[in-house]
C-alpha cells in the first residue's frame, strides 16, 4: 500500500517538474541584441516579440500630418513593425481610421495645435523619432504657407530638441528654393533652412508630385469628364512618385542612422509632360477626358476670384503657377537607390488608380500601352 502511494507521488513529482519545465522553455529570453542603443543620444530601447504587427520593435513615433496623403501610409509602415506610434492630429474623426493599423495600444491619438507649443511637446516628448509631414496646398484664413512650412517646422524642431528627441525627418517639396516664383515652394525651402537651424542632423525628404489610391492628382483626372482645364499648354514636366515608395523609405529612417543630417529627393524613373499623364488616363479609362488649356494670366486672375469665396478652395494663384513649372531634380542629390529602393513605374501600375473610371462593360479589359483607341488632342482648345 505505502509503496503504491510512494509511486503515484513520484509521477505526480515526475509530471510536475515536466510540466514546469515546459513553461521555462516557452518563457521569452532577452539576449544582448535585443538591447539597442541610439548612436545620437544613447537612449536604450528594447525589443520585444520575433517582430511584427503584434510585437515591438522598441521604437515611439510621432507623425505629424497623420491624416494627410501621405501619412497614412507612413503609420501603417511603421505600424507594421510593431512602432508605437503617436498620430498627432486636429481632428479625431480624420485620424480614427489609423488605429487599426496597429495592434491595440500601439496607436495613440493626441490632439495637437501649431499654435500651441505645450500641445507639440505633449506628442514628441516620449518619442525617439519624429516625422513632420505637415503641408498645405493652398493658403486658409488660419494658417498661411508661412505659418505651416516655416513657423510651423520650427516649433516642431525646437520641441523635439528641448525634449531630446534622437531623430527628425522633415518632409519638403521637389523644387523647394528660396527663389522660386511660387510661394509654396519658397515657404518649403525656408521651412528646410529653419529646420537646420535647430536641428543640423535632421533629414530632409523632398518627394515629387506623389499618386496613389487617395490622391489629388490621378483622381482629379479621372473625375474631370469635360472640366478639366491646364496652362502652359499642358507642356510641363514633371516626375510623378508612387506614394507607397516615399512611405517605404520613411520606413527606412527608423533605424537607419547613416541617413542622419542628409537631404533625400524622391521622384519617379520617368519624366512626363501632363498631356502625356492625360493620354495615359484616357488609354486606360477609355473616356475622351477632354482638357482646356487656359493662358496662365486668365487662370490665375478666376484662381484668385475663387480663392475669395467664404470656404475653402483648393485652387488658387499659386497652383497655377507651380502647374507652369518643371520638376528639376538637384545634379548629385541622393535618391531612391541610395535607398536601395527602385521607384515604380507610373505606366505599370496606373490602371490600379484609374481602372475605377471606366464603365462596367469594358472594366475587365486588360491595358497595355499605347492600346488606346482615343485620339490624341482631338478634344483640345487652342489659347
Amino acid at each position: 500500500m505505502l509503496a503504491s502511494v510512494a509511486s503515484k507521488q513520484m509521477r505526480h513529482k515526475a509530471c510536475a517538474n515536466a510540466i514546469k519545465a515546459s513553461a521555462s522553455s516557452l518563457e521569452q529570453k532577452r539576449n544582448l541584441h535585443d538591447l539597442m542603443l541610439r548612436k545620437k543620444t544613447g537612449q536604450p530601447f528594447t525589443r520585444q516579440g520575433a517582430g511584427g504587427r503584434s510585437t515591438s520593435n522598441g521604437h515611439v513615433a510621432t507623425v505629424f500630418g497623420c491624416t494627410g496623403f501621405l501619412g497614412r501610409y507612413v503609420v501603417n509602415r511603421l505600424a507594421q513593425q510593431g512602432t508605437q506610434v503617436v498620430i498627432a492630429h486636429r481632428d479625431p474623426d480624420e485620424a480614427r481610421p489609423l488605429k487599426v493599423t496597429g495592434d491595440l495600444g500601439q496607436i495613440v491619438p493626441l490632439e495637437v495645435d501649431l499654435k500651441d507649443r505645450e500641445t507639440i511637446n505633449e506628442v514628441v516628448r516620449h518619442s525617439d523619432i519624429v516625422y513632420n509631414l505637415i503641408g498645405r496646398d493652398y493658403e486658409t484664413k488660419n494658417y498661411t504657407f508661412d505659418q505651416v512650412h516655416v513657423d510651423g517646422a520650427r516649433a516642431i524642431a525646437e520641441a523635439c530638441a528641448e525634449n531630446d528627441v534622437a531623430r527628425l525627418v522633415h518632409v519638403s517639396a521637389l523644387n523647394a528654393n528660396e527663389d522660386s516664383t511660387s510661394g509654396f515652394l519658397r515657404s518649403k525651402a525656408r521651412g528646410e533652412k529653419a529646420v537646420r537651424e535647430v536641428i543640423p542632423g535632421a533629414t530632409i525628404v523632398r518627394p515629387g508630385t506623389m499618386y496613389g489610391q487617395e490622391d489629388r492628382f490621378l483622381n482629379r483626372i479621372g473625375t474631370g469628364e469635360g472640366w478639366q482645364f491646364w496652362v502652359n499648354e499642358s507642356k510641363a514636366k514633371i516626375r510623378p512618385v508612387y506614394a507607397i515608395d516615399v512611405a517605404q523609405a520613411m520606413e527606412i529612417f527608423l533605424t537607419a542612422e547613416s541617413t542622419i543630417g542628409k537631404t533625400y529627393e524622391f521622384y519617379g524613373p520617368k519624366e512626363y509632360t501632363y498631356e502625356q499623364i492625360f493620354e495615359l488616363a484616357r488609354e486606360i479609362s477609355k473616356k475622351p477626358l477632354p482638357t482646356y488649356n487656359v493662358p496662365t494670366s486668365i487662370a490665375k486672375l478666376a484662381a484668385k476670384l475663387v480663392d475669395r469665396l467664404p470656404y475653402n478652395q483648393m485652387i488658387c494663384p499659386d497652383l497655377i503657377e507651380r502647374m507652369t513649372l518643371d520638376d528639376k531634380p538637384t545634379p548629385g542629390a541622393l535618391t531612391f537607390a541610395d535607398l536601395y529602393i527602385e521607384p515604380t513605374d507610373l505606366d505599370a501600375v496606373a490602371i490600379q488608380f484609374l481602372r475605377r473610371f471606366r464603365s462596367t462593360a469594358i472594366f475587365d479589359l486588360p491595358f497595355e500601352k499605347g492600346d488606346g483607341q482615343v485620339k490624341k488632342g482631338v478634344y483640345h482648345v487652342i489659347d
